[in-house]
Parts: structure tokens; C-alpha cells; sequence
């Protein structure tokens, strides 16, 4: 759009943003070639850059499209003064006069233009000679290059020296008294200059000195000629109403704001309503009311709100955290209404919009809220205790015929009926443990005794695998807990043993190499054996177990010091191959040995309760 590119262009010439005004004005025109301000407001911009050519050019343009439009003729003043054409200047300001009398600014600028016309010397006098050196593009180029020069270009007042000087080369001998200027002078003559002892520079004498020409008198008092300063943008009566309407509404917003706060929500929709119809270019209005919609419940009129909002915010480029805004409102306002509708599909589609918009973590936080609910939904409407009990018996027969796959499948499908029943999962434990799949074995057998802790069949499964796994001393403990609920349970008893024999089979030595290398793989990968191996306290017991004896019965008195022993002792630890061989760790290896061998001589085997009859 012509209006947004000019608002663009208006805010950069406001900011001294020259080249990019003039760049936002020249998308305008591409728009919109017969607008008039367009071209003016370029020109402006031009003029401001110093490039007076271009500005020229479009304030020719601006009145040959308006030519009884006074602020054009402003323009092709300010362009030809620009340019160093004095009269011309003067008749575009006198014609512009003749349009409008009481401009100010044509006023200013004539005054500007006759004033550079009188300073000029016809005939080409000694200084206009002069000064036409300085009207070569070369001339910004040779002083930039020069190290005795280049630093005045950063010098703004030098700098509106030499611009005078291009646009009125009469005006030299104004500035001849400012030695940066005869440096430049004599740089742009290619004339070099000598250091005097008394600080002064004069022409080599290999190149005789131009002869300057003698100063005039009036000339000393003269002040230098101000440039030809653009006027600000032009705004029309059009803009100017726009200006006041967006006011008005930011501050009906600023009060629907305060409403809101107070949870006044039907002031609060009255003034963002207001200020929609001040100004329609601005969404945040529209999502504002609904959220006030939101908070009254009235999830219909949210939803309306915050369609109307994206629709109009595609319109307008609008930021896309807005539109992401406005969707993620109007997804909370569709989980509200699937509360009792069940329908959350929509709403996690619009949240998912939103993120493809912008990502943030409240809109990720009320999708994942809307799934989980879409998730409960389900299991709640597929839950039925009599069917997953059906369920279940087919997979107990399928289990009775050794047909584990099918058992399995007829499980999960009990579980999803009724995902609270302990016995299904103890149940699906076992038919993975036929099938080899153990560790989904054992995460169901401690999901059943999450379930019902004082189910013994659930420490049974969970023990057996762990047995299976070679990972006796866990298994031994899962055992143990579940005789804590059921003493006298056989199947827990006969775990017990199993255990504990496998478990003394390392104290007697009975174990062959390879089952060996196999426990300490294992042991090596438990934490808790990890933690042990590296406690201080441990290791300086077993430095007292080499070096003093008298010391080691003391620490082996101490329950945690023989808890951490019993611990090493049960996964028949030896370190000879996974510790690393530093000469200390070959110490500690040695001292973890004789601390298992103390333990073994202090308890040497595990006891194994009596099978009962």
C-alpha cells in the first residue's frame, strides 16, 4: 500500500534517515506514480543527502503534476539552490510567492536565493577562478585520500564550508582565512606546501604561489550562506484526522485496560469496541476484547474476536506474535468448550497453529494441557471394567496354550479397558518373560506393585526376571520386600533360596571364569557398586585392611561400613580387570579383595530360610 510505504518514509525523515526515507518514497510512487506529495517528500529527501540532481528532477515532477501547488515551487528552490543556479532559485520561490504570499518557508527561501545571487561576481573574477576547482567530483575523493586533509571531513563546519563553496564559488574568499581551507586549496592545486619554524606553510619554490586576490573588506563580516534546509513532510488533512483517531483509540484502549484490571469487563468491552471503530489498523484491540470475552465465559464471541482478528492481521502484515496471539485465545476459548462438547481436536489444531506462528511456552503448555485432557477423554469413554475382564480370560487361555503373542495382545487391550488392574499387568509380566522380552516383563511387574503393593505375585514376577537377568542380589531384595506383606508365601521362600545359593556360589569359589567376568560387567554398571568403590571412607578402609589390621575390625564393625561390604560380597565383585591399573588403584584393588575376604570370613555364606513343608 501507497499510504503504509509514505508512513514508512515520513518516520525515517523524522529520524535523519535520509537514504532510507527517500527509498520508502520511491516504493510510494511505484504504487501510486501520480501523487504529488510523493514526489515532493523525495525530493526533501534528496535534498537532505546533498544529491540536489535528484531532487530536482522529482520537484520538476511534483509541478508539473500540481502546478498550483505552492510547497512544489518550495521544492524547486531548495533544489536549484542546491545546485548553485541562484536566479533560477529565486524565480521557483517567487512563483511559489505568487501561489501562496504568506508562506513562510517561500519566504525564507527566497530570501536565501537572492542573498547567494548578490554574493556572485560576474565577469569571472580571481575567486569564482578559484573556487571552480572545488566543483569537480573529484574533489571529496582527493581530500579523503590525502592524510593531511582527510581528517576535516569528519569536521562538520569544514564540511558546510566546502558546500557553500560548490554552490557559490564567489564565497571562497570568505573562507580563505581558515587554514584547513587553503590546505584544501592548495591540495586541489597541486601545490605543496613547506613547515615554517614560526608554524606558517607557504609554496615550495619549485612551484611559484597563485597569486590570491585581494580580500574585500565587506567580506570579513560575511556569514556563511546556510544551506537550503528541506521542509519537513508534507502531511495531508487526511493524515492528520488518521493521527488523531489512532490517539483516541490508544487511549479507549488505555482505559479498557484499567476496566479489565478491575474486572469492569463490560466498560472494558465498551472502550475496546471504541477503539476498534477509531482505528481498524491495530489488532490488539480486537484480542483484548477477547480476552474480556474469554473471562466472561462467553467463549462464542471470543472465538468471533479472535478469527476476526487474524483475518484482519493477515490484511495488514501484522507482527506474528500478534496472530499467534490472537489463535491461542481463541484455542483456549475451544479447550474451554470441550470440556462439555469433547471435542478437543479443534482446539489442539488451533494451538498447533499458533506455534507455526510463533513459539512460546504458554501456547506449548496449553497444548500439551489439551492432549492430555483428549488422552483422559479417551481412556475415560473406553473404560470398561466387565470387557477388560473378558479380555483377560482370552488371554489367560491363550497363555494356558502356550500362544504368548496373542496372550499379550488380549492383555494390553484388558489394560486399556481398565488400566488399574494389577493383575493384568502381573499377568502380561509373565508372558513377556516367556518370550524373552525382559525388561518390558519387569516394568510391568512393577507397575502392578505400584498398583497393589501387597500383591505377592507381583514381587514373584518382578524377582524371577531380575534371577533371569543374573541380577541376584536385586532379585533377592525384590524377594525379600515381598515376604515383608506375605511371610509364609512359597514361591517368594524358594526365590529366597535360589538367590542366596547363586550368591554364595562366588564365596566358595564355584563360579568359572566367564561367569565371573560376567557378574562384574554387571557389577560395573550398577551405580550404587560405583559409588561404593569411590567413597573416601571406604577407601581408607581398605587401606587399614592392608596396613593395620587392629584398625579394619574396628570399621567392619560399623553397620554401613558391612552394609556397603555385603553389598560387594553379593555381586561377587572383583575389580582385577574394570578398575583402572594406576599403582594406587592396584593398591585399592588388592584392599577390595581383602576387605571381601574379611567379609566372607566374618559371615561365610548367607543363610537360606528352611523350606517349609
Amino acid at each position: 500500500m501507497a499510504d503504509e510505504a509514505k508512513a514508512k518514509g515520513n518516520a525515517a525523515f523524522a529520524a535523519g534517515r535520509f537514504e532510507e526515507a527517500a527509498r520508502h518514497f520511491g516504493d510510494a510512487i511505484a504504487l501510486a506514480p501520480d501523487n504529488h506529495v510523493l514526489y515532493s517528500n523525495r525530493s526533501a529527501a534528496y535534498a537532505s543527502l546533498g544529491r540536489y540532481s535528484e531532487a530536482l528532477a522529482d520537484a520538476e515532477r511534483t509541478v508539473a503534476l500540481r502546478p498550483d501547488w505552492a510547497k512544489g515551487y518550495s521544492r524547486l528552490g531548495a533544489a536549484h539552490l542546491g545546485l548553485g543556479d541562484a536566479p533560477r532559485a529565486v524565480e521557483a520561490y517567487e512563483r511559489g510567492l505568487a501561489l501562496e504570499p504568506s508562506n513562510e518557508a517561500l519566504k525564507s527561501g527566497l530570501a536565501q536565493a537572492r542573498h547567494a545571487a548578490e554574493t556572485r561576481h560576474p565577469g569571472g573574477s580571481g575567486s569564482d577562478a578559484f573556487g571552480k576547482v572545488f566543483q569537480g567530483p573529484e574533489l571529496w575523493t582527493k581530500i579523503a585520500a590525502d592524510p593531511t586533509t582527510r581528517a576535516y571531513l569528519d569536521q562538520p563546519d569544514f564540511v558546510q564550508m566546502l558546500r557553500e563553496v560548490q554552490r557559490n564559488p564567489g564565497s571562497l574568499n570568505t573562507y580563505l582565512s581558515d587554514p584547513r581551507m587553503v590546505q584544501v586549496l592548495t591540495l586541489m592545486l597541486n601545490i605543496k606546501l613547506q613547515p615554517q619554524s614560526n608554524g606558517a606553510s607557504q609554496p615550495a619554490a619549485a612551484q611559484p604561489a597563485p597569486q590570491t586576490p585581494k580580500q574585500q573588506p565587506e567580506a570579513k563580516a560575511r556569514e556563511p550562506e546556510p544551506e537550503p534546509e528541506p521542509e519537513p513532510m508534507e502531511v495531508t488533512e487526511e493524515e492528520k484526522e488518521r493521527k488523531e483517531r489512532k490517539a483516541a483509540a490508544q487511549k479507549e484502549k488505555e482505559a479498557g485496560n484499567a476496566a479489565y484490571k478491575k474486572r469492569d469487563f463490560d466498560t472494558a468491552i465498551q472502550h475496546y469496541t471504541k477503539a476498534m471503530e477509531l482505528d481498524d489498523e491495530d489488532i490488539s484491540y480486537i484480542t483484548n476484547r477477547a480476552a474480556v470475552y474469554l473471562e466472561m465465559g462467553k467463549y462464542d464471541e471470543c472465538i468471533k474476536d479472535c478469527d476476526k482478528a487474524v483475518e484482519r492481521g493477515r490484511e495488514l502484515h501484522a507482527d506474528f506474535k500478534m496472530i499467534s496471539r490472537a489463535l491461542t485465545r481463541k484455542g483456549t476459548a475451544l479447550a474451554k468448550l470441550a470440556k462439555t462438547s469433547k471435542d478437543y481436536d479443534v482446539a489442539i489444531e488451533t494451538f498447533q497453529k499458533a506455534l507455526t506462528e510463533h513459539r512460546n511456552p504458554d501456547t506449548l503448555k496449553k497444548l500439551n494441557d489439551a492432549e492430555r485432557a483428549k488422552k483422559e477423554l479417551e481412556q475415560q469413554e473406553y473404560y470398561d471394567p466387565k470387557i477388560a475382564d473378558e479380555e483377560r480370560e482370552k488371554g489367560n487361555e491363550f497363555f494356558k496354550q502356550q500362544k504368548y503373542p496373542e496372550a499379550v495382545k488380549h492383555y494390553t487391550e484388558a489394560l486399556r479397558r481398565n488400566p488399574k488392574d494389577p493383575k493384568v499387568y502381573s499377568n502380561r509380566a509373565a508372558c513377556y518373560t516367556k518370550l524373552g522380552a525382559l525388561p518390558e516383563g519387569l516394568k510391568d511387574a512393577e507397575k502392578c506393585i505400584e498398583l497393589d503393593p501387597t500383591f505377592s505375585k507381583g514381587y514373584t514376577r518382578k524377582g524371577a526376571i531380575q534371577f533371569f537377568m543374573k541380577e541376584y542380589d536385586k532379585a533377592l531384595e525384590t524377594y525379600q520386600a515381598g515376604l515383608k506383606h506375605d511371610p509364609k508365601n512359597q514361591e517368594l521362600l524358594d526365590g529366597v533360596r535360589r538367590c542366596v545359593e547363586q550368591i554364595n556360589k562366588a564365596s566358595r569359589g564355584e563360579l568359572s571364569e566367564e561367569e565371573m567376568k560376567e557378574r562384574q560387567n554387571k557389577a560395573m554398571q550398577d551405580p550404587e557398586i560405583q559409588n561404593i568403590l569411590t567413597d573416601p571412607i571406604m577407601r581408607q578402609v581398605l587401606a587399614d585392611l592392608q596396613e593395620n589390621p587392629q584398625a579394619a575390625q574396628a570399621h567392619l564393625k560399623n553397620p554401613g561400613v558391612m552394609q556397603k561390604i555385603q553389598k560387594l560380597r553379593q555381586r561377587s565383585l572383583s575389580l582385577d580387570v574394570h578398575h583402572p591399573v594406576s599403582t594406587t588403584d592396584q593398591h585399592f584393588n588388592s584392599s577390595c579383595h581383602a576387605l571381601i575376604d574379611s567379609a566372607l570370613r566374618l559371615q561365610p555364606e548367607l543363610d537360606a530360610p528352611s523350606k517349609q513343608a
